[in-house]
């Protein structure tokens, strides 16, 4: 029970690695507020969560500014602190460089950069009575440059950027921010491995783990590790949880 007591929201958490993140959390006796778009699945993580511990279900549009401080508030009315902030939520659309559009980076910044943003500013004043911990989501698609990701590949690095920067300013207050970079086997890429086997097959192979992560088992226990006391003295930092996939410097 490495989080006993602790009191996390996590945002997108309704499916794939959120929900993962939630499991994990919550098994290890964490309160968690999941927050995403989809009721039913939503209310499904929930009833899940709450055979382990005491669960919050927020379906809110977070690209809306104000959805950070009214969930933000709401946790801490029931709870009366907040020890854990995890932005997993994202939305982007794929396009090759030069058919990237505006609307395509404001879906990915409006769903993935701003959020993550607003819930951090949101959660400050309580994770710094909490020495509390954020943990946020980097890809490898912003540190590899991968193509068709350019709008992804933007807000993901924006994210690195200002978590780096909270590092540093919230570091003397007490408070952890770090990163995950996931490869993980989602639902969604599930449901693209049954139509590309041959190129899911070519993945893996550049995976020298030779699988993708489990959104409980790899990514969630990862965050699990970040969001306890034993990562008291890690901050500022990108942790490449993806197989081997990429090696940083």
């Amino acid at each position: 029970m490495r989080l006993d007591g602790k009191v996390a929201i996590v945002t997108g958490s309704a499916s794939g690695i959120g929900r993962g993140i939630a499991h994990a959390m919550a098994k290890e006796g964490a309160h968690v507020a999941i927050v995403d778009v989809n009721e039913e699945k939503g209310k499904e993580t929930l009833g899940e969560v709450n055979a382990f511990t005491e669960g919050m279900l927020f379906i809110k549009d977070i690209s809306k500014q104000e959805s950070a401080n009214e969930i933000v508030q709401a946790v801490m009315d029931k709870f009366g602190k907040l020890d854990i902030l995890v932005n997993n939520a994202h939305v982007s659309r794929q396009a090759d460089f030069m058919e990237t559009t505006q609307e395509m980076f404001d879906l990915s910044f409006n769903t993935g950069f701003y959020p993550t943003v607003h819930f951090m500013q949101a959660a400050y004043p309580h994770l710094k009575e909490t020495k509390g911990k954020v943990i946020n989501f980097a890809s490898g698609a912003g540190l590899n440059g991968q193509p068709t990701q350019t709008s992804y590949a933007a807000a993901k690095e924006a994210i690195r950027a200002v978590s780096r920067v909270a590092a540093n300013e919230w570091g003397p207050e007490g408070i952890n921010v770090n990163l995950i970079s996931p490869i993980a086997l989602t639902p969604g890429v599930e449901q693209w491995r049954e139509g590309a086997k041959d190129l899911y097959d070519q993945m893996i192979q550049g995976i020298p783990l030779r699988r993708l992560g489990d959104p409980e088992k790899d990514i969630g226990r990862t965050a699990v590790f970040l969001a306890s006391d034993d990562a008291n003295y890690i901050t500022g930092q990108t942790f490449m949880v993806d197989g081997g996939s990429i090696k940083l410097r």
